[in-house]
């Protein structure tokens, strides 16, 4: 793709929701009957593949420009099932870099499970667990929403954890669902400290479309808890976010680090850079939603689109011996 050798010392981590990642075959044990062909979104295999091919087209570009190469590690919300995990990373933009996948299968009514895939030349996976979400609402109803996805493993030979999150969303109003993401701010603080009594100076990066932007209560209550490095904070203004509602850009895709990612220690990795990856290609190109993603549906109106996210990223960089 590119004449310039790639720096095998220099990655790019990744996140991206994918806008409802789903084949179209029926599965009973989860509500997916928006994505079958008799439904209204008249969802089928045309359509399908050309989401498969979006969306790894999508991510093959995350952080190219810079490095030329793809993301070593790139987390992934709302996706179905291993089955279109496979379609994905054999997809024509990604099969050559020959990354593997780890997903769970979660709770979440609509079957959306968060994933991480990690390129094998790069990343060496170690443990991997999902960390389930005892949700309720104020009446004491369990809200079945998605697991915490916990992997464990060498990038570039040096230990790190990722936590991959899709926080329950703000489909009630954000004032009836706050505690909801509070509640999940406070398991994934109880996580890193888990890590960091065996591993006092463990590298952890906490990834996820959080349903909250970098200020709100619950990313901050998580940031000072466990005094984390919150690079995307500058990154949200009036005219720049992950995603837009209402005409607002919104923030809620976030990556955060705990703060040895930004110390200089020979041989280890250092964060370097953070952005939103929203080049023109993913965007609307004309009419009143200009600039803003281009999505796979607007409702039940196909739009074949790549997702109604931006990815967000990080690069960090091996300091050399």
């Amino acid at each position: 793709m590119s004449p310039q050798t790639p720096n095998p010392d220099v990655h790019t981590i990744a996140f991206y929701n994918t806008e409802n990642l789903f084949d179209y075959v029926d599965d009973q044990f989860v509500n997916n009957n928006d994505f079958l062909g008799a439904s209204t979104k008249g969802w089928n295999k045309e359509r399908y593949d050309n989401k498969i091919y979006k969306t790894g087209l999508v991510i093959s570009r995350i952080g190219f420009e810079e490095l030329q190469k793809p993301p070593s590690l790139i987390g992934l919300a709302e996706v179905e099932n291993d089955s279109v995990l496979t379609d994905l990373v054999q997809s024509p933009n990604l099969k050559e870099y020959g990354y593997g996948f780890v997903r769970y299968d979660s709770p979440d009514e609509r079957g959306i499970d968060v994933a991480l895939l990690y390129n094998k030349d790069s990343f060496t996976l170690e443990h991997s667990e999902n960390i389930a979400l005892h949700v309720e609402s104020e009446l004491g109803v369990k809200d079945y929403t998605r697991d915490i996805l916990k992997v464990s493993g060498y990038l570039n030979g040096e230990k790190i954890h990722v936590l991959v999150n899709h926080w329950p969303s703000r489909h009630e109003g954000s004032d009836t669902t706050g505690h909801k993401r509070m509640f999940a701010a406070q398991k994934v603080s109880a996580i890193i400290d888990q890590i960091l009594t065996t591993e006092r100076d463990a590298k952890i990066i906490i990834m996820g479309d959080f349903n909250d932007n970098p200020k709100n209560d619950s990313i901050q209550f998580l940031k000072n808890q466990q005094k984390l490095y919150t690079p995307m904070e500058t990154l949200l203004s009036y005219t720049r976010g992950s995603a837009n509602h209402n005409f607002k850009w919104i923030l809620f895709d976030q990556i955060l680090m705990t703060p040895n990612f930004l110390e200089s220690q020979k041989g280890n990795l250092k964060f370097f850079k953070a952005d939103i990856f929203d080049d023109k290609f993913l965007t609307q190109l004309n009419g009143k939603h200009k600039g803003q993603p281009f999505r796979t549906y607007a409702g039940k109106k196909y739009k074949g689109g790549y997702s109604d996210h931006f990815p967000v990223y990080i690069q960090v960089r091996k300091k050399a011996l």
